[in-house]
């Protein structure tokens, strides 16, 4: 029997998305202090599966349409390649490079290797924590 949790369903809306941008300050804070990709992607996979218990796994596959596990390949890429993109100019595996822009509405900003790591990292940590969440979830 399908219950109608109309409060918890609008809350966990509202919720989600309060979680979903501190997940991303975390993720761009992590160069400077504590966090980064990994824990960034252990807070946005909590705020999905938030939705996963206010809704159920159908709802959610229709509402967020992606398949974790090629989110995890992509993660893969991205970080790996990032590492091993030192090779190829005669450094060090794993040397991180940066510099300064300017950016359009930001002004001065540094922009690093790492925080391109850091988004696969991210992108790994979502697909693998997802991908157990709704294997165990549509197990019967």
């Amino acid at each position: 029997m399908k219950t109608n949790d109309v409060i918890l369903q609008f809350t966990a809306k509202l919720v989600f998305f309060i979680i979903f941008f501190y997940a991303v300050h975390i993720f761009f804070a992590g160069h400077y202090t504590p966090g980064g990709g990994f824990v960034g992607g252990l807070v946005t996979a909590s705020a999905i599966v938030l939705l996963v218990i206010a809704f159920d796994i159908k709802t959610v596959q229709s509402i967020i349409p992606i398949n974790y596990l090629s989110l995890v390949a992509v993660g893969l890429i991205i970080a790996g390649g990032t590492a091993a993109f030192s090779m190829f100019m005669n450094e060090p595996f794993f040397t991180h490079y940066f510099d300064y822009f300017y950016l359009p509405l930001i002004g001065k900003t540094s922009l690093h290797t790492a925080a391109l790591f850091d988004l696969g990292v991210y992108l790994v940590v979502v697909g693998v924590t997802m991908t157990i969440i709704q294997t165990i979830g549509e197990d019967e």
